[in-house]
């Protein structure tokens, strides 16, 4: 059955910052820094057998490949895809250490290139928000085989008053007045909201908390390898930033290590008449 035509939500303010970050500027310390979606999140989704060997995955807005290199790991059949060439092969490099095999491909999430229904599954971890949601789900619709499988992820820092995220947010509002993506909850319902009016059933979500460990000179690493610092600015306000951070975190968080707490949540559904079990 055909999806009716109904608008789907643009998320135009942060497709607006999308338009102008570079994650190619960043992709070292993306690499280095930014913890990937934890093993929990893996084995939830194998436990609803989402995930299974021998299936065929395409993730999309791969970066330096955590979710694909995750599920190669499990024996699937991946293929990773990005639109920053340096991101890419940092995430080669990080397979060739893990020893692992993914195949990659540098494109756009809503013009993939890739053959029709030739994916079981396709995840978009932290980055759906980027995308064109009706060109990039009805792409998503043309690689999948019926009854596959579309997974929409984030894996978000939480801010709560005083912790280091909060006071981390508002340092980064202070040297980028554009950035957008603060005081978030790392609640997405629009994701599930996304997957209806895109055609795909058995909608369902999952969301957990978790303290990722941190030292203070890893988590400085971390946020010059976000949206609103590293991809964005220019290489003197990075370092004006990134000093002044260091000062934040010696002042009002001088242990080692930082627990900062963050939040996993996931939207997903299945293709036509298929069933998520």
């Amino acid at each position: 059955m055909t999806p009716r035509a109904t608008s789907l939500p643009t998320l135009e303010s942060l497709r607006d910052l999308g338009s102008r970050i570079d994650w190619s500027k960043t992709a070292g310390d993306y690499a280095q820094y930014r913890a990937g979606f934890p093993d929990p999140f893996f084995e939830r989704l194998a436990g609803m057998e989402i995930i299974r060997a021998g299936y065929a995955a395409l993730d999309l807005g791969c970066g330096t490949g955590a979710i694909a290199r995750g599920l190669a790991k499990r024996a699937m059949q991946v293929t990773g895809l990005d639109r920053s060439q340096a991101m890419v092969e940092q995430a080669a490099r990080i397979d060739r250490e893990a020893r692992v095999t993914v195949r990659y491909v540098t494109t756009t999430a809503e013009n993939t290139g890739l053959d029709e229904k030739s994916f079981d599954l396709v995840t978009a971890g932290q980055c759906w928000h980027w995308f064109d949601s009706r060109r990039t789900a009805a792409e998503v619709r043309r690689v999948l085989r019926p009854g596959g499988k579309l997974v929409i992820a984030s894996f978000d820092w939480i801010p709560l008053p005083g912790n280091v995220a909060d006071e981390t947010e508002k340092l980064i509002m202070k040297h980028n007045r554009a950035w957008k993506l603060n005081g978030g909850m790392g609640i997405h319902p629009l994701y599930a909201h996304v997957l209806g009016l895109s055609g795909f059933r058995n909608i369902e979500t999952f969301s957990f908390d978790l303290d990722v460990p941190y030292t203070r000179e890893s988590w400085r690493g971390r946020i010059r390898a976000s949206a609103g610092i590293g991809a964005d600015l220019d290489q003197g306000a990075v370092e004006r930033f990134d000093a002044e951070m260091a000062e934040m975190l010696d002042e009002k968080f001088p242990g080692d290590p930082l627990p900062v707490h963050h939040r996993v949540f996931a939207a997903f559904g299945v293709t036509g008449r298929g069933s998520l079990r």
